[in-house]
C-alpha cells in the first residue's frame, strides 16, 4: 500500500520539485498540499502538469483533513512549529525540512511525538554533502579543540542561524564543547563582533546576496587550521532523495529524529 504523503509549502524552492517526485514514486502517493500563496488553486494549473490534480490547501489542519501518512514541512520559521504539532496532535509522522526551530522546540516536538506514539524527522539540510559536513566535522572535534562556525544564506532569510547550522552545533555539542581561549564576556569592544554561543560553538551569521546555504566549520590548533565547508547551488534536486528516504523511514520511528545520516545505511 502506498504511503500517503501531505507537503506544507508545496510550491517553494523544494516543495514543488518534491510534489512531482512523490507522485512519480512507485511506492508514494501525494493527498494533499499546502501553499499560503496559491490556496484554492488546482496544482496541475500552478506546476502545468495535468497528472498533479489537486487542490492546494490553505493550511496544514486543512489539508490533514484527507487520511495522511505523512507531512513534509518545508514551510518557513514562524509557521513550521505550529504545522508539526498540529500533524502530530493528527497521529501523523511528520518530515521537517524547514528552519527555524530552537534545542527547546526540538524538545517539545519530541516529547508530543513520544506522547502520539509518531515519528519525527528532522535535518536541517537533507544534501548528502551537508551530511558528510556534518560527520566529519564532529570526527575533527573528538581531536581539535578549538571550533567556530560560519553561516551563509540569501540576504532574503529572515531566520538565523539556519536550519543546517543549528544541527551542526546541536551534533557538535553532542561530542564536547569547544575550549575558548579568551571568554567572550571579556572582549575588549563590542562582544557582539564574536557571534552568538548556541549549544557552546561560537557562530558567525552572514546574509548577503548570491549565497543559497552554506556553512563552514573552521576548526585551530597549534600551527594548523582545518576548514570544512558545504555549499548549496541554486537548484533543489540535491534535497530530493534524502527527503524521500526520510519520508520512507519516518513511520519506523516514535518520537524525533535529528539529522539524515541517522536513518541512512
Amino acid at each position: 500500500m502506498k504511503l500517503k504523503v501531505s507537503v506544507a509549502g508545496a510550491t517553494g524552492w523544494v516543495g514543488k520539485p518534491l510534489c512531482k517526485a512523490v507522485s512519480e514514486a512507485n511506492d508514494l502517493s501525494l493527498v494533499g498540499a499546502v501553499s499560503r500563496t496559491h490556496k484554492g488553486h488546482n496544482l496541475k494549473d500552478v506546476f502545468g502538469d495535468p497528472n498533479l490534480d489537486l487542490t492546494v490547501s490553505k493550511s496544514v489542519a486543512e489539508a490533514l483533513e484527507t487520511p495522511t501518512d505523512v507531512l513534509v514541512d518545508y514551510t518557513k520559521a514562524d509557521v513550521v512549529k505550529a504545522n508539526v504539532m498540529t500533524a502530530i496532535g493528527k497521529g501523523v509522522c511528520v518530515v521537517i525540512g524547514s528552519s527555524g526551530l530552537t534545542d527547546q522546540d526540538f524538545s517539545e516536538i519530541n516529547q508530543a511525538a513520544l506522547d502520539n506514539g509518531v515519528g519525527v524527522i528532522a535535518a536541517g539540510n537533507f544534501a548528502i554533502t551537508a551530511v558528510l559536513l556534518q560527520r566529519f566535522a564532529c570526527e575533527a572535534a573528538k581531536y581539535l579543540s578549538h571550533w567556530e562556525i560560519i553561516d551563509y544564506a540569501s540576504d532574503a532569510k529572515k531566520d538565523a542561524p539556519s536550519g543546517t547550522t543549528r544541527e551542526l552545533a546541536f551534533r557538535l555539542s553532542q561530542i564536547r564543547k569547544p575550549e575558548v581561549t579568551h571568554p567572550i564576556s571579556q572582549t575588549i569592544g563590542e562582544s557582539q563582533s564574536r557571534g552568538v554561543t548556541l549549544a557552546g560553538s561560537q557562530i558567525h551569521s552572514i546574509r548577503l546576496p548570491s549565497y543559497i546555504i552554506g556553512v563552514e566549520a573552521i576548526f585551530g590548533a597549534k600551527d594548523e587550521r582545518l576548514t570544512i565547508r558545504h555549499d548549496a547551488g541554486s537548484g533543489a534536486e540535491p534535497y530530493i532523495e534524502g527527503t524521500l528516504l526520510a519520508i520512507r523511514k519516518v513511520r519506523d520511528q516514535i518520537g524525533l529524529i535529528r539529522g539524515l545520516d541517522k536513518i541512512m545505511g
